[in-house]
């Protein structure tokens, strides 16, 4: 597998699609997953895609993104601050998604995930853990 956005999150981006995400307005946050649980797809749709026991942490311990910002970086990129999770612990985590948080999981849109990435795969100890984004930002639309 490789670092991808998913489908619905690139066809929202690229046309009128019934699952639109602001990224500098919405709720965007990150979240671990644990391959030995769910296995995340550029077909998956929504946060609720991801079997609850692959999730680390649970989404309400799931930090917002802060300072997000789009085209400060350059043309079309994403940013935003780094992530910490707070007292991170669980299963080692595989991958790192993305996703909107609305409050509901199966309105949650996924925006794409990591599988290659420093720190990866992750093994969370109940220790603060910081995600440092790239200096070229987060993704490029």
């Amino acid at each position: 597998m490789a670092n991808s956005v998913v489908t619905s999150f690139r066809n929202g981006v690229l046309g009128s699609h019934a699952t639109r995400v602001d990224l500098d307005a919405d709720t965007i946050r990150p979240m671990f997953v644990d391959a030995t649980d769910d296995v995340p797809v550029i077909a998956d749709d929504f946060i609720a895609d991801i079997l609850s026991a692959g999730r680390i942490p649970a989404i309400a311990s799931c930090p917002a993104l802060a300072s997000k910002t789009i085209g400060t970086v350059a043309a079309g990129v994403f940013d935003a601050a780094d992530a910490v999770f707070t007292a991170l612990s669980g299963d080692q985590a595989e991958y790192l998604i993305l996703f909107k948080d609305t409050g509901t999981e199966g309105t949650s849109d996924m925006i794409g995930f990591w599988d290659t990435a420093t720190g990866l795969p992750l093994t969370p100890n109940g220790a603060d853990v910081t995600v440092a984004w790239a200096a070229g930002g987060i993704l490029t639309v």
